[in-house]
């Protein structure tokens, strides 16, 4: 993997799902309930101990030590970008350097 991913924002949408907002702009609101199953997520079956959560580290973590990995929460489906401005764009010819005058590119 060449990305690594990063959660830089997180906000609860009640019950167990959180919005997660990752380095590369994409963001994903996640249901967690079915990562809650043993010792270390059993608190978080507690919707009071859930909301708890807190970001750091590049991923979400809660105050017993349990976390996800940011790279399987980058990995649920239904992820997306949803501001254009961040899309990577392909550089386009004559924008970005100045050029000096009376030097043009002649294609």
């Amino acid at each position: 993997m060449t990305f690594l991913p990063c959660v830089v924002r997180a906000e609860h949408r009640g019950g167990f799902r959180l919005r997660i907002v990752f380095n590369d702009g994409s963001e994903n609101t996640i249901d967690f309930s079915g990562w809650l199953e043993g010792p270390m997520f059993e608190p978080l079956q507690a919707p009071s101990f859930f909301a708890r959560y807190f970001v750091d580290g590049g991923t979400v973590v809660w105050p017993n030590g349990a976390d996800i990995a940011p790279e399987t929460l980058y990995a649920v489906p239904g992820r997306r970008r949803p501001n254009k401005r961040l899309q990577p764009t392909k550089a386009r010819p004559g924008r970005g350097k100045a050029r000096s005058r009376g030097s043009r590119l002649r294609g």
